[in-house]
């Protein structure tokens, strides 16, 4: 649920607060307006404006885009009927707005693109997500600068980019006795090869994979990672670094397979434990990192030919990892002198 479908409409008609919404937002990243033909705008590389006058949508290339509000069945089927192929609609809801959304998907198939209203920020989630794929793009009705950050809250920013993906041979294992360990529940269900970027350095963070796949004592949980100690690193979605004790219900964190596609996904629950901990060595570049786990036969890391349980990590073989940079205020990279260890 990115933030690039997502459209802010600015409701007040004090130009103040008007021009107030429009700096945060952009400092938000936020980078499509739409806005009344009377108020002044000037779009910076890379944002787009679309104009509201009266029932249309204006937006430069396109013809004009169609509003119409739907307050029951009848109306719904003859508004989108009346949508050529190709063409544009944008729809505002009176009354019941996520169901009906879902019945305009449907209807639509993929003839056309569906602009919806979304009167507060808590209503764009449903709009982003209906019949999985939602809406193609999203106004929402903001009333103040807080509502931008309410907003923020619930889309998500653009992934991570540019990995720098790498595997270290391991150099030691050895058990730590018993500490807090942190499992994450998220809301999707995870690939074998799907797992998050954990470790005790922000510089480094090894790949723990999902416990998609079971043992012979216990069952497949693909929604789950068993990550490691409390105090460590974990990756989030929008490149920020969390404390695995940090994490609560609803955060968004990175799952990726090693060199291979990422996604943005919710944490559902955290469990925190006491439970026999290893701690894994690595050497990377001559810089060593660490990495603490439970000691179980459904914990594993990923590994250069397989992932590979915590049980039977060797010294010597080679697991992935990830480089970031290392200095962080609040989760978010800064530039600075830093040492960890």
């Amino acid at each position: 649920m990115t933030r690039e479908r997502v459209a802010i409409a600015p409701s007040s008609q004090d130009p103040a607060v008007v021009g107030a919404i429009l700096e945060r937002a952009r400092r938000r990243g936020f980078r499509r307006f739409v806005l009344d033909t009377t108020v002044p705008f000037t779009s910076s590389p890379g944002e787009e404006l679309v104009r509201r006058l009266g029932d249309e949508l204006l937006h430069e290339g396109h013809p004009p885009v169609p509003v119409v509000s739907v307050s029951d069945m009848d109306g719904l089927l003859q508004a989108v009927g009346r949508v050529p192929d190709g063409g544009e609609l944008a729809i505002e809801w009176s009354g019941d707005r996520v169901i009906p959304l879902e019945n305009a998907i449907a209807a639509r198939g993929r003839r056309f693109a569906i602009w919806t209203y979304a009167r507060t920020p808590a209503e764009v989630p449903a709009a982003l997500g209906a019949l999985e794929h939602g809406a193609d793009h999203v106004i929402v009705e903001v009333h103040s600068p807080d509502d931008v950050d309410e907003l923020e809250a619930v889309v998500e920013g653009p992934l991570p980019v540019g990995i720098d993906w790498t595997l270290v041979p391991v150099t030691s294992v050895r058990p730590v006795g018993v500490g807090d360990r942190v499992i994450v529940d998220t809301t999707s269900l995870l690939g074998p090869a799907e797992g998050l970027l954990v470790g005790s350095a922000a510089a480094f963070l090894f790949h723990v994979a999902s416990e998609a796949v079971g043992s012979p004592f216990s069952r497949p949980r693909p929604f789950r990672v068993n990550a490691g100690s409390a105090h460590s690193y974990v990756l989030m979605a929008d490149g920020t670094t969390r404390y695995l004790a940090e994490l609560a219900a609803g955060d968004a964190v990175l799952v990726t397979e090693p060199r291979g596609h990422a996604r943005s996904v919710r944490v559902g629950r955290i469990k925190i434990e006491r439970r026999p901990l290893v701690v894994l060595g690595a050497d990377d570049q001559g810089t060593h990192r660490t990495l603490f786990l439970q000691e179980a036969e459904t914990v594993r890391v990923s590994g250069e030919t397989r992932r590979v349980a915590t049980t039977e990590v060797d010294v010597g073989g080679r697991v992935y990892g990830v480089r970031l940079p290392a200095a962080r205020h609040l989760g978010r990279a800064v530039q600075e002198t830093i040492e960890e260890r």
